[in-house]
């Protein structure tokens, strides 16, 4: 009988410390202890209303001081609130700013390039627009030695290869290339190109040579010529491509002229719609 009674003990204990037994016996601890703690707070025991009374005061002391910023300054939520929208407002200004300073750069970019192109048409006659394309520059080619641009005009406006393009009535061209839609200019400082020219009083004759540098040169002289510098420099017009008259730029004490129109700054120009009078291949 005693054996069973050990058994009996050493299962239960064995239960016990199972992880889910023990649970168990803890719930069903707090349960008694609340059970005892409630009975003997409605019997009425001194000692229990001394607890309840000290944790009430507790209680009370914490609620106070935790609520003494409030109560000192009473629009710290409202502050402490509107800090925070400020904050957000702020950083959605910012963001507005930033797109109105684009967009203030935009309205800048589109009124230089309206500039631009307004002191190109005051510069063409009023007759002879309808005998001019005016082209953006799309692309330019500056390599070492070859110079030229890509406008955004081509067949479907009229252009064919060999018309002269200008800038403010200078010559700074021709078109070499055709496309529905653009075309290319060999620039007069190009390693290829070669122009007849007049200049000087005596209305001497040259070949304006490119060699890929910012100045083209003048060729095939008379000999012992000596440079002046500042003689403007025409297209003859013997090559039946260019207008005879048009003007290049000026001359250099070392044979160089110095163009009108600076090839590396095109952003607009205009292509002449006159076929030339000799075939360009």
């Amino acid at each position: 009988m005693s054996v069973s009674r050990d058994d009996f003990s050493i299962a239960f204990r064995s239960a016990l410390l199972q992880r889910g037994a023990s649970q168990k016996f803890s719930i069903l601890s707090l349960i008694i202890v609340a059970l005892i703690i409630f009975f003997l707070d409605v019997y009425g025991f001194t000692a229990v209303k001394t607890a309840r009374s000290f944790i009430n005061d507790v209680v009370y002391r914490v609620t106070y001081l935790v609520s003494a910023p409030t109560r000192l300054f009473p629009n710290i939520n409202q502050g402490i609130a509107n800090h925070f929208n400020l904050k957000k407002e702020n950083e959605k200004l910012k963001q507005v700013i930033e797109r109105y300073k684009a967009l203030d750069l935009n309205l800048e970019y589109i009124a230089n390039e309206n500039k631009n192109l307004k002191k190109v048409l005051d510069t063409e006659d009023v007759q002879s627009v309808s005998n001019i394309v005016l082209a953006k520059v799309l692309v330019d080619r500056n390599s070492p030695f070859l110079k030229s641009i890509i406008i955004n005009k081509g067949s479907k406006e009229g252009i064919i290869k060999g018309m002269p393009v200008t800038q403010n009535k200078y010559l700074i061209g021709r078109i070499v290339e055709t496309n529905y839609l653009s075309s290319r200019v060999l620039l007069l400082n190009d390693l290829n190109s070669r122009i007849p020219v007049t200049f000087d009083e005596k209305s001497t004759q040259a070949i304006l040579t490119g060699g890929g540098t910012r100045m083209p040169t003048l060729s095939y002289l008379p000999e012992d010529y000596e440079f002046v510098e500042d003689i403007t420099v025409f297209a003859s017009g013997k090559d039946g491509i260019f207008n005879a008259g048009t003007p290049i730029g000026k001359t250099k004490a070392n044979g160089e002229v110095k163009l009108f129109v600076d090839p590396n700054q095109l952003s607009f120009v205009t292509v002449n719609l006159i076929k030339p009078k000799k075939e360009v291949f």
